[in-house]
């Protein structure tokens, strides 16, 4: 297998665009994949201050390479949900602090139970509540305030081509309005003032990230959360799998399709953009009084 480029050795083979590279063509093939997301759904510019949500993971350790290589100013912020089992979220938190040591850039840590007294696993069975449930409104809720409190014009995380069709089709499949209707890879700010919120590696599958980390000798924790065990996204992804094997394209097809198509689902979610209320414990845009973030962990105006 040749280089369609340069006729060197080939060390990945991309099917799906009828494209095999070598390593240095693939290197800059991906910082050319990244770039056309962020132009194309005009995501942010040089002058913007970009937060890149880092999990330690493949996918958002190498949104921040390529961006740091780009020219981006752009900080990282890891949130230590407090997983103990094969000390993964320490072991996260040592890779991603390693690569920002590496990297010379700014990374912000927040350790919920050095916060909050309890990990989230713990916070989660007290509260008869699914982990990941509570991962995902903990994780937006610093995401967001870090973004607010430090100034930065554009939240970043790194959802790939995989995550976006998987969450499609789950999403499809059940008829989620409210999300379909906010399914795109760029979400602008609110309101003035505010945040955007992008995913720049769109274009990109997860082979396509392992093979970057690889080349770049980014170390990335290669266990998936114990808590993702059964997920539904999961089987999402094994079916889009089926699919693109026999069909290369197939999932850039569905997605892109869907986002040129988002207009469709525009009005259609039930409730509004925009939170109508602000939570009277911390402040944040909220659909109720205290925002589900406080409520859950039991959050009082003295203790924020």
């Amino acid at each position: 297998m040749k280089c369609r480029i340069c006729m060197a050795k080939a060390i990945i083979s991309l099917p799906q665009h009828n494209l095999a590279l070598c390593a240095e063509h693939f290197d800059a093939w991906m910082l050319k994949r990244v770039t056309k997301a962020i132009e194309e759904f005009g995501m942010f510019s040089k002058e913007d201050k970009i937060l890149v949500a880092v999990s330690g993971g493949k996918d958002s350790l190498a949104l921040w390479d390529i961006l740091l290589r780009l020219g981006y100013d752009s900080s990282g912020l890891y949130i230590n949900l407090g997983i103990k089992e094969g000390d993964y979220s320490d072991e996260s938190e040592r890779l991603t602090t390693a690569f920002a040591n590496r990297a010379n850039a700014k990374l912000y840590v927040v350790n919920i139970e050095q916060l909050h007294g309890m990990s989230i696993p713990d916070k989660a069975y007290a509260k008869k509540r699914k982990t990941c449930s509570l991962c995902g409104v903990t994780k937006r809720y610093y995401m967001n305030k870090i973004a607010r409190d430090m100034g930065f014009d554009v939240i970043a995380t790194g959802h790939n081509l995989d995550d976006q069709a998987a969450a499609l089709l789950g999403n499809m499949l059940f008829w989620k309005m409210d999300y379909l209707a906010k399914g795109a890879p760029y979400s602008p700010p609110m309101k003035a003032g505010e945040f955007a919120k992008a995913k720049p590696m769109v274009y990109c599958t997860e082979k396509e990230d392992t093979v970057y980390c690889l080349l770049r000798g980014i170390a990335y924790i290669e266990r998936e959360c114990p808590y993702s065990k059964g997920a539904t996204s999961l089987r999402w992804k094994r079916a889009l799998f089926e699919m693109e094997e026999s069909s290369p394209g197939a999932k850039q097809a569905f997605y892109f399709g869907y986002v040129k198509n988002i207009d469709l689902f525009a009005g259609k979610d039930e409730k509004e953009d925009v939170p109508p209320l602000t939570c009277r414990v911390c402040g944040t845009p909220s659909w109720n009084e205290v925002c589900s973030f406080c409520s859950t962990w039991d959050l009082h105006v003295d203790e924020i």
